[in-house]
């Protein structure tokens, strides 16, 4: 690993004020040098043909898709594949229920990121009555084995669930009201669980006792403060996962060919974006 980074290092001290920005206390510096980790672990993920899958679940404004961003922007979307399912087509409400997760588990080297998962049966589907209570009971039984299965095949398995609380994701949803941006991100949905706050409490409580096992954990990642629980998160995916530095062979660039003295330049298509800077 890069001698100037240890992902294992101690996470900055608890910053003052709850919501105070995240430079206080260098937080573009922490990212900064966790995305160098991640592009290093990328670099040993392809050269390994290591497969990994990480599974981020969690409360609506919860901070999953800022946590996704940071940890994607900086790596190739062909090495880290980020899966967000939306509802289920007819068709696909007669397979067998993982049935359309399994499409989208890793190949050699990649790793999967599931922005939800196939825990949408414990929580949504169960909670809004998509799925029949026997159905869920029954996933939360299977989806230890189905786990396992998973991990036997040599896939890196990591689960995480962001908590937030109800103070701070009613101040999230109020600023999403406000907030031409933010406003595609609160739903109808988003809205019914907000006002079902402790039928979804339940139904996680359980999923987490029920399908939390040794070979695939679950990992709590307090996001009360998104910038921390990034910082804190990121550091436990690397620390979770074997990978070594692998070496940069710096390519030699060689000598540019020069213009041709016959060349001339076609003007036949040339539609410029117009400039609007000024």
């Amino acid at each position: 690993m890069d001698e100037a980074y240890d992902p294992k290092q101690e996470v900055p001290a608890e910053r003052k004020g709850k919501h105070k920005k995240a430079k206080s206390w260098d937080y573009d510096k922490e990212i900064k040098r966790l995305q160098i980790e991640l592009a290093n672990l990328q670099a040993w993920v392809k050269k390994s043909g290591a497969r990994i899958v990480v599974i981020f679940e969690g409360r609506d404004a919860a901070g999953k898709g800022g946590m996704i961003k940071r940890i994607t922007e900086k790596v190739s979307p062909r090495v880290f594949r980020v899966v967000a399912l939306p509802a289920p087509t007819d068709r696909e409400k007669t397979q067998i229920y993982m049935q359309r997760y399994i499409a989208h588990l890793p190949a050699a080297g990649e790793v999967v990121i599931f922005d939800r998962s196939w825990y949408n049966r414990a929580g949504v589907d169960r909670v809004m009555g998509f799925a029949s209570e026997k159905k869920a009971q029954r996933f939360l039984e299977l989806a230890p084995r189905f786990e396992a299965a998973i991990v036997e095949s040599g896939v890196i398995l990591l689960k995480y669930f962001l908590t937030v609380s109800e103070e701070e994701q009613e101040r999230r949803f109020k600023r999403r009201i406000d907030d031409p941006v933010r406003q595609w991100k609160l739903s109808p949905m988003d809205v019914e669980s907000y006002q079902r706050w402790w039928d979804y409490t339940r139904a996680y409580d359980e999923m987490l006792r029920m399908t939390d096992s040794n070979h695939a954990p679950w990992w709590l990642v307090p996001s009360d403060d998104k910038e921390r629980a990034r910082i804190n998160c990121i550091s436990h995916i690397l620390q979770s996962i074997p990978y070594e530095r692998v070496k940069f062979d710096a390519p030699d660039l060689g000598k540019r060919q020069k213009r041709p003295s016959n060349y001339v330049e076609d003007q036949s298509v040339r539609h410029v974006v117009p400039e609007t800077t000024r």
